[in-house]
């Protein structure tokens, strides 16, 4: 497989569309048109894992954090880089996923949510425009014998989709005017006369990618010389997509019962907690890594906790002050759990390469008791 099949892989489970603005996703290293049989997945690029790709004889590391965040002046393999200048003598590509797949349904923060038993998570904020473009609602006036043949046109052209439900419209009875002038050729009514006749008000929806099909079907499917209809934009206040994710618990926790459910799930032997640590949890909030602005979002929507990887340290003051209890599993610690999600997700859509996830990637901290130290 290529690497475009890899990506396509990933279109399906995290579209990079996805992703934050000020991220940066997708190929950073490699050859696109290289032959990719063994994949690493991981968090961090790091040396160790570099080794642990080259001994494993794989093809792409799929990192969940960028490899390259900012310009690199020099990749030299005494430098900073040199794990980028072994990558690029090997031939082994990075292909990163990041803020896309924390973004994405059934990616990093809705795993998280499912640790604490959120009930319909919900993103909390820095949300990202749909990559399938805006939903439009398309407007048109019918003979009521021909409503049907339009209406059929439309869905067929793939209008009428919401939710798990096809075939969505609305009709309502009505007056339509009109007069044909010198040269029309009209389908009722005469040239010169005003014309009062029975119409249907026919209104659905679709999607931007298939907006000019819909309109193209409507013509066609349409009695009318010069069909009228007219194209509203919606804007989505319920499909919103973004960072972390918020929601009321199916079954209330405390937090020790929250904690048990972290470590079980994650593997976290610390965390760190900030606020009341003995308190029954009726809602809760998540986001993977450090997602600071979101925390005024969760104390503001009356949270009893936040589940995140770090907060810094003015943050976990406001948080303490609010009355809001955070737990901080480190920045990785909240992500690297994921990779087995991940990787089902994968291979279910690439049976023929191997994924692996990495024995070498972990959390860059040591948590020690200094009194045992």
């Amino acid at each position: 497989m290529k690497v475009k099949d890899i990506e396509q892989a990933v279109k399906e489970i995290a579209d990079l569309r996805l992703a934050q603005e000020w991220d940066n996703v997708g190929l950073l290293l490699g050859d696109p048109s290289k032959d990719i049989k063994t994949i690493l997945l991981t968090i961090d690029t790091t040396k160790a894992v570099v080794e642990e790709a080259k001994s494993l004889k794989a093809d792409l590391i799929l990192a969940y954090h960028p490899i390259i965040w900012d310009g690199l002046k020099k990749i030299t393999a005494d430098g900073p880089a040199g794990h980028i200048y072994e990558l690029i003598r090997t031939g082994i590509g990075v292909f990163c996923i990041h803020t896309a797949l924390d973004t994405a349904a059934g990616g990093v923060n809705d795993a998280l949510a499912e640790i604490l038993g959120i009930e319909n998570p919900q993103p909390i904020g820095d949300f990202v425009a749909d990559p399938a473009g805006p939903q439009y609602k398309i407007i048109t006036f019918v003979p009521p014998k021909d409503v049907n043949k339009v209406a059929d046109a439309l869905y067929a052209a793939g209008a009428g989709a919401i939710g798990n439900y096809s075939h969505c419209g609305f009709q309502l009875k009505g007056t339509g005017t009109f007069k044909p002038l010198a040269g029309a050729n009209p389908a009722i009514g005469r040239v010169g006369m005003f014309e009062k006749v029975e119409e249907i008000r026919l209104e659905t929806v679709v999607p931007a990618d298939k907006v000019a099909a819909a309109i193209a079907a409507l013509r066609k499917a349409h009695p009318y010389e010069t069909p009228a209809f007219d194209i509203v934009h919606h804007h989505d206040v319920e499909n919103r997509l973004g960072l972390g994710r918020m929601g009321t618990l199916k079954e209330p926790l405390t937090v020790k019962q929250a904690l048990r459910n972290v470590r079980k799930v994650t593997g976290a032997r610390a965390a760190g907690v900030v606020g009341p640590n003995k308190r029954t949890i009726h809602k809760a909030a998540v986001c993977a890594g450090t997602c600071g602005k979101i925390i005024n979002t969760v104390i503001d929507a009356g949270c009893d906790l936040y589940l995140t990887g770090e907060l810094k340290h003015h943050v976990a003051l406001a948080a303490q002050e609010a009355g809001l209890t955070c737990i901080c599993l480190s920045h990785t610690v909240s992500e690297r759990f994921a990779l087995k999600n991940l990787a089902k997700a994968l291979k279910k859509r690439l049976d023929k390469v191997t994924i692996r996830i990495s024995a070498k990637d972990k959390d860059p901290f040591n948590w020690i008791l200094i009194n045992e130290y």
